[in-house]
């Protein structure tokens, strides 16, 4: 039994649902558990549950694959992994516990068990986690399933400034609005949608935005955990948007899944303040651009103290 058909004999989608899913995957390929979480008629968790009861296999639990040992990592090299749609995530003495695209296939284990000389102890997992993890942990990248040219370019972009000109343009910037506004415009020409958000008194909250609206977005800090982890360890998030517990408010404002977002920290005095956001829509950065929007983030971060120790200078009184 197909998996779609399954989910409906369990009662997890409708006749309509699975139709539309499967029009879909004609159209934008991946799985049909994919299509449905884009779709929104499932979430990541439910596919992950309903995967592991089909197969009678356990699911690897989002927290397993959050910090995976370079040593683990290593057991299994960049070509076998992309290959074989296969991610090491811990190891127990000779046996190697794996989340697997196709954990079932006796010959797909059978090889990577010879390659590794470890016994292959199989996990079920999303394609969509999957593929995020490949990312974050070998730099495969996903293919790109469809194309969204134009949907979200409704300004025409300028040129881009030579970088001594975009120096110069924020060591002279006078206001926060000024600034925020450059960061914007300079950012949004490496990038399909770029946004800037407040982080103050525990919410993050839309700011600016190129390519889309944000001015409606607000949520809690700790509910988002792809934002939490970038305000509370102050590094960059690069990697996909994934449909799981907490990002649902940031999906429903950006109607699609990004394969390749980049989220930076702006910060005063050490403490993140603002957030940089950009994605490609389901198309990559290249590495250079991504340097080049972690660039705007630190030299903003200067230009932001800049403007407000310059603002103190000004509101400072004077004895007469």
């Amino acid at each position: 039994m197909r998996l779609g058909e399954a989910l409906v004999k369990e009662g997890l989608l409708t006749k309509q649902q699975l139709e539309q899913g499967l029009k879909r995957q004609k159209e934008c390929w991946g799985r049909i558990g994919t299509n449905m979480i884009e779709l929104h008629f499932l979430k990541e968790e439910e596919v992950s549950m309903f995967l592991s009861k089909l197969y009678k296999l356990p699911a690897v639990s989002p927290e397993a694959l959050n910090s995976i040992p370079e040593e683990v990592i290593n057991c299994i090299n960049k070509e076998t992994a992309e290959k074989y749609m296969v991610l090491p995530f811990r190891k127990v003495k000779n046996k190697l516990h794996t989340a697997m695209l196709n954990p079932r296939d006796i010959s797909h284990t059978d090889e990577i068990s010879f390659v590794t000389g470890l016994n292959i102890i199989p996990y079920v997992i999303t394609e969509l986690r999957l593929k995020s993890a490949l990312y974050k942990y070998y730099g495969i990248k996903g293919a790109v399933r469809y194309s969204l040219t134009g949907r979200f370019e409704p300004d025409t972009k300028s040129e881009a400034l030579p970088a001594d000109k975009i120096k110069t343009a924020f060591a002279e910037i006078m206001g926060i609005d000024e600034l925020s506004d450059l960061l914007i415009k300079e950012s949004y020409k490496s990038a399909k949608r770029v946004a800037l958000f407040i982080v103050k008194d525990g919410k993050v909250k839309g700011w600016k935005a190129g390519g889309f609206e944000v001015d409606k977005f607000e949520i809690i800090s700790g509910d988002s955990p792809i934002f939490s982890e970038v305000i509370r360890r102050g590094v960059k998030y690069r990697g996909p948007i994934t449909d799981i517990k907490g990002n649902e408010p940031l999906i429903k404002m950006l109607s699609v899944l990004p394969q390749d977002a980049i989220i930076l920290p702006i910060k005063i005095r050490g403490k993140t303040f603002a957030l940089l956001y950009a994605d490609n829509g389901v198309g990559f950065f290249s590495d250079s651009t991504a340097v080049f929007l972690s660039a705007m983030a630190l030299i903003s971060t200067l230009a932001f103290e800049i403007v407000i120790l310059r603002n103190k200078i000004l509101d400072f009184t004077l004895p007469s």
